[in-house]
C-alpha cells in the first residue's frame, strides 16, 4: 500500500523520516509531493495512493474523485475545514486530523500575542503587564486549556465558556465559568479565541460581543478568520478607540484596518500557530501512526466523517 505524503509547505526532514519510518516498518511505501505548486500535480500523485497525509493543502472532491484507491486522509494539525468531509464520506475515505499535536506552540503563540499587543508591539512607551488581568478563554479544548494553564502563571485570572465541557471539570482545573459567552466577553480584558470555523461559528464574533469587553481589552485570534465578522470587527474598532485585536490569520480587511487602526491591530505574515519543529514533527508522525493503524486495525479514533 502507498502512502503519499502531499505538503505544500514541507515537513521538516526529521518529521520525514520519521513518517517514512513508521510507514516502512508497517510494510507500506512512501511517496513524497512536496513543494508543489499547480493542482494538477496533486491530482496525479494521488491517483494510486492508499493514504493521504496532508497540512492545509485542501482536499477537495476534485481530489477524492481523482484517487480511486484512498482509503484515508488526515490533516496534521487540528483544524480540518480544508477536507472536504462530504466527499470522503461519499467515497467511504476515512477522514482524521491530529487533535492536540500542535496545542502546545498554538498556546504559546496566543500568550506571545499577549505580550507583544500589551507592550504596543515593542514600540516606545507605557505598556501594561498581564499580572491581574482577566483572561476569557472561548472554548475549552486542548488549545484553550494549555493557554489558560500558562496564563496562571503570569498571575492572570481566568473565565472560559465552554458549552462542550462540564463545568466541575474546568472549576476543577481552577478555571472560573462564565453563565454565558456574553458574561465572557464582558469580563475578559484579553479573550483568546479558540473555536473551529463551521455553520454555527462563521462570523459570529461581531460588534454584539466585541462591544461588550472591557475598557483596553484585547481580542486574540489563534483560530479561523472565518470565525470574525470583519466589517463589524471594523465598525467596533472604529466605535471604540481602546479595543485591540490581534490575529494569526490576516482578515480580508486588514490593509484597511492596519491603516485606520494602526497599532491597535496585528496580523502574522502567514498562519504560523502551529510553526515550531515540535509541532511539525508531533503532527506528522501522529498521521503516519493514524493511518497505519487504521488501515492494519480499523481504528478510527479521530474519524471525522461518522
Amino acid at each position: 500500500m502507498k502512502v503519499l505524503v502531499a505538503t505544500e509547505k514541507p515537513f521538516a526532514k526529521k518529521a520525514v523520516d520519521g513518517i517514512r519510518a513508521i510507514v516502512e516498518q508497517a510494510g507500506m511505501t512512501l511517496s513524497l509531493l512536496e513543494k508543489y505548486t499547480q493542482k494538477e500535480e496533486l491530482l496525479v500523485a494521488v491517483a494510486d495512493a492508499d493514504a493521504l497525509i496532508v497540512r492545509s493543502d485542501k482536499v477537495t472532491r476534485e481530489v477524492i474523485q481523482a484517487a480511486p484507491r484512498l482509503r484515508i486522509v488526515v490533516r496534521a494539525g487540528a483544524g480540518y475545514d480544508n477536507l472536504d468531509l462530504a466527499a470522503c464520506s461519499e467515497r467511504q475515505v476515512v477522514a482524521m486530523n491530529t487533535p492536540g499535536q500542535n496545542s502546545n506552540a498554538v498556546a504559546e503563540l496566543a500568550i506571545g500575542m499577549m505580550i507583544f499587543m500589551a507592550r504596543n508591539q515593542f514600540q516606545p512607551g507605557t505598556g501594561t503587564e498581564l499580572r491581574g488581568k482577566t483572561l476569557g478563554v472561548h472554548a475549552y479544548g486542548n488549545v484553550g486549556r494549555l493557554v489558560a494553564g500558562l496564563a496562571k502563571g503570569f498571575g492572570m485570572e481566568i473565565y472560559a465558556y465552554d458549552p462542550f465541557i462540564p463545568a466541575p471539570v474546568m472549576q476543577s482545573e481552577g478555571i472560573h465559568v462564565a453563565a454565558t459567552l456574553e458574561d465572557l466577553y464582558r469580563r475578559s480584558d484579553y479573550l483568546s479565541l479558540h473555536i473551529p470555523a463551521n455553520k454555527e461559528t462563521t462570523g459570529s464574533i461581531g460588534q454584539a460581543l466585541l462591544s461588550l469587553m472591557p475598557k483596553g481589552a484585547c481580542l486574540i485570534n489563534t483560530a479561523r478568520k472565518e470565525v470574525i465578522n470583519e466589517p463589524e470587527l471594523e465598525a467596533i474598532l472604529a466605535q471604540r478607540t481602546d479595543l485591540k485585536y490581534a490575529t494569526d490569520v490576516a482578515p480580508g480587511n486588514m490593509d484597511a484596518l492596519k491603516a485606520q487602526f494602526d497599532a491597535r491591530v496585528f496580523a502574522t505574515t502567514k498562519k504560523m500557530g502551529a510553526e515550531t519543529q515540535e509541532a511539525n514533527i508531533n503532527a506528522g508522525l501522529a498521521a503516519a501512526r493514524q493511518i497505519v493503524g487504521y488501515l492494519q486495525k480499523g481504528d478510527k479514533t479521530f474519524c471525522l466523517n461518522k
